[in-house]
């Protein structure tokens, strides 16, 4: 007989400290990460949150500026989602020889504060499994087999959805992927029209706001003019308002801000109150049966196995009551534009900082090379890992010294994030300004020190990893 094997529990996960946290993770989830993460003393060990705010083990505080990207509109362990899964721990979580009520009472709901006719949902458990669903829908439907997304864009990293992803980074090592997607710059209508010209497209694919590639606003008018090409070329638009959505950009979604209604709308995230997964799309009456009504084949075609459980639909049944209740759109944008012009000003007195950009409570600080540290770090072979590097040290020093998280943006690293939780403090915003304002007001200091540190923990990652 071999050695005995050792399970762990939940009250020894619980117990757990920073050390056992590193190795476990080094060991048997991602080897890469834990190493970058403990080379930067990044890698707390936290044990409690509520609200904005989260504790280590030691039992310090920090305030969470990162908020699961966009996952935590509510903040952490809303009192309210909470006792909704408390209300429904007996009932069955799926039972699928029957039908689901609390996905059909939530589907109700979505139908009532979507803008346009949307009214029709399919759940499932994920952000990039929505938008899965939402390029099936769209072909079944259409009969049509391209799609066409944007340059910078960031819709998940399964198949289908990191074919219409757009950074090569995260798709070449995963080639052949989806054929027929065909990428666009972001906001350049006569291109998305050159396309739609030369491709027959299913479906045009898009983020209201790049949320990873840098949190990227549209140019005025511009998804008026999508609107109208998708409508002109009978190709469906779809919005993924996976980041954006409720209330996070200052408007219940951020489509309401630009004046127009999508063919399908994509939603996860903080649908489920940053507690349980879920992710779905709505789309029209008329959509949706002809793409999926008038047969039993068709209608099984729709299934998911945890889409729309009980605690799932439970939960975004809670937090989107929470949402308009609390008028959480009011919120994002006029805390979004005290906190835009605080960080405007910030900008004025800091080369470092390139630009301050964002709406509501989806903001981006964009770092410039000060001092020359980029050039420094992306010589030889550090090149494609300290490109990343200092967004990565500013979101250490921010950690370390000031408590509070933040981290940069998937698809253009020189972009620090802040998604804070929509019912955020005033006091909150001004403390994470006056924080930032401590660290650049030393940041040729900080630089300095950060070209010897930063080559060292970039060679040290290359190493280990």
């Amino acid at each position: 007989m071999g050695e005995s094997k050792k399970l762990f529990s939940v009250d020894d996960a619980l117990r757990f400290n920073r050390k056992e946290l590193r190795e476990a993770y080094k060991n048997f989830v991602n080897p890469s990460w834990a190493t970058l993460y403990a080379l930067l003393d990044m890698d707390v060990n936290f044990v409690k949150a509520e609200g904005g705010r989260v504790w280590d083990e030691d039992g310090n505080e920090y305030l969470d500026f990162v908020g699961g990207f966009g996952s935590l509109n509510l903040g952490h362990n809303h009192p309210a989602v909470i006792e909704a899964l408390h209300k429904v721990e007996s009932a069955p979580v799926m039972l699928q020889a029957s039908l689901a009520k609390f996905a059909a009472v939530l589907a109700h709901n979505l139908a009532q504060i979507t803008p346009g006719e949307l009214q029709n949902c399919w759940f499932c458990s994920s952000g990039t499994e929505a938008n899965e669903g939402a390029l099936k829908l769209a072909r079944i439907y259409t009969g049509k087999k391209d799609f066409i997304y944007c340059q910078g864009g960031f819709h998940g990293k399964t198949m289908g959805s990191l074919s219409v992803t757009g950074r090569k980074k995260y798709q070449e090592p995963f080639e052949p992927l989806v054929p027929g997607c065909i990428p666009v710059p972001y906001g350049d209508a006569e291109a998305l029209e050159k396309a739609l010209k030369e491709h027959d497209a299913a479906a045009f694919i898009v983020e209201p706001i790049l949320g990873e590639g840098g949190i990227i606003l549209p140019p005025e008018g511009y998804f008026k003019e999508v609107r109208r090409l998708c409508s002109s070329y009978n190709t469906l638009l779809i919005l993924d308002e996976i980041q954006t959505g409720f209330g996070r950009t200052g408007t219940l979604f951020a489509c309401e801000y630009e004046g127009i209604v999508p063919d399908v709308l994509v939603l996860a995230k903080s649908l489920g109150g940053g507690i349980v997964p879920i992710g779905a799309y709505i789309t029209t009456a008329p959509i949706m049966k002809k793409a999926y009504g008038g047969s039993m084949d068709r209608g099984l075609m729709l299934t998911s196995t945890f889409g729309g459980n009980t605690h799932s639909a439970a939960a975004a049944i809670a937090a989107v009551e929470v949402v308009v209740r609390d008028n959480l759109a009011r919120q994002a944008a006029e805390k979004g534009a005290y906190f835009l012009n605080k960080l405007q000003a910030l900008k004025e007195k800091y080369d470092i900082i390139k630009e301050i950009r964002g709406r509501g409570l989806l903001i981006g600080m964009e770092l410039s090379d000060s001092g020359g540290l980029l050039d420094f770090l992306t010589a030889g072979s550090v090149n494609k890992l300290s490109r990343e590097f200092l967004s990565s040290m500013i979101a250490a020093e921010m950690l370390q010294k000031y408590r509070i998280l933040v981290v940069f943006t998937l698809n253009n690293p020189n972009v620090i994030r802040l998604e804070p939780p929509l019912n955020v403090s005033y006091e909150q915003l001004d403390h994470v300004v006056d924080a930032f304002d401590k660290l650049f007001s030393r940041h040729k200091s900080f630089l300095k020190m950060a070209v010897q540190s930063g080559k060292n923990i970039v060679s040290s990652f290359l190493r280990k990893s």
